[in-house]
């Protein structure tokens, strides 16, 4: 089973302009990752990182966009068959972050776990669109190639994270789910859920979702997952909702982590470490209602900021500022609850 007991993490993407500083604001947390800084460069965006080596895939640095020809997908297609089986194919290189390998670098043997992280297959088709602007999410003949790329790199950032801490996991980013139960979408939920759970059991390692939005919570609960992240500081009043589905996620060992911190200038402002802890504690309040325990709560949990930010006006100084506060929170709820 995963251990809970109140650690604190962070959502992968950062607003830091230096490498170094932006690796020793993630270290400092009780689960670290390595940080995606896209102000360094577009390469360091996950889209663009996900995608190195797939065929057709046209990365467009001036326009900052990252799109999929079929043209060039077939021109390609025979060199990628040559390297289905070669695992640096799938690595992520310095090229596309110099961030990672720099992370590789570290001492990360006296942590609990440390964390990696990629676009998940379902945002990643959801986004990356074809010459006719066409999501590729809807080209049957790639879908499950797109899906099946995207699980190797999993395994072998998995296995690379594994040479630093035998605990290491790594986490999909799908923000792209939030899409899947609104009417204009033609990729149905049934038909993601089936895609999403067989490439779920093909990663190794605990296996984790984090997203911003406000999907189907029942959608993530009931997929086997051990470790489901969100911003509960937005959408905590409409997940606790979910009370049934909640308490058979929790009985399972799953790890649920509690985005509660802002990173945006404006609402840090507006909270301190008591409002915060409130907030989870009300929460927790209507969870024991229906019949859980803050024991057992604060032994699931982990604690996170409430999303990623790059828009701040003063760079990077709110999300240490968050992330300082964040600690402070986890504690205190920890000192309650254990």
């Amino acid at each position: 089973m995963i251990k809970g007991d109140c650690q604190t993490t962070a959502m992968g993407i950062m607003p830091h302009t230096d490498v170094n500083e932006a690796i020793k604001l993630a270290l400092s947390l009780d689960i670290p990752f390595w940080p995606q800084l896209p102000r360094v460069s577009f390469y360091e965006d996950m889209y663009v990182q996900i995608s190195e080596n797939f065929p057709g895939i046209i990365v467009n640095e001036k326009e900052m966009r990252v799109e999929w020809g079929q043209d060039k997908f077939y021109q390609e297609l025979d060199n990628y068959a040559l390297n289905m089986e070669n695992d640096q194919f799938y690595t992520l290189s310095p090229a596309y972050s110099k961030v990672y390998n720099k992370f590789l670098q570290q001492d990360l043997t006296n942590y609990e776990m440390i964390r990696g992280q990629t676009i998940g297959p379902i945002s990643f088709g959801l986004q990356i669109k074809d010459e006719h602007k066409k999501p590729i999410i809807y080209n049957d003949d790639i879908r499950e190639m797109f899906f099946d790329f995207i699980a190797k790199k999993i395994q072998i950032q998995y296995r690379e994270l594994t040479t630093k801490n035998k605990n290491a996991f790594v986490w999909i980013d799908e923000p792209g789910l939030e899409m899947l139960f609104m009417s204009f979408t033609g990729y149905t939920s049934e038909r993601a859920k089936l895609d999403l759970s067989n490439f779920l059991s093909k990663l190794p390692g605990p296996k984790g979702v984090h997203l911003c939005g406000n999907p189907d919570w029942s959608f993530l609960l009931t997929l086997g997952l051990d470790i489901l992240s969100i911003d509960v500081l937005l959408w905590g009043h409409i997940f606790t909702r979910y009370i049934d589905q909640l308490k058979e996620y929790l009985a399972r060992g799953g790890i649920i982590s509690w985005g509660i911190v802002p990173t945006t200038t404006g609402e840090l402002q507006e909270e301190n470490i008591l409002t915060l802890v409130n907030k989870i504690e009300e929460m927790w309040d209507y969870l024991v209602s229906k019949g859980l325990t803050k024991k057992q709560l604060a032994r699931q949990s982990w604690f996170a900021p409430a999303r990623c930010c790059l828009i701040n006006q003063d760079g990077h100084e709110t999300v240490e500022k968050s992330f300082t506060l964040l600690t402070e929170v986890a504690k205190a709820i920890k000192e309650r609850h254990l």
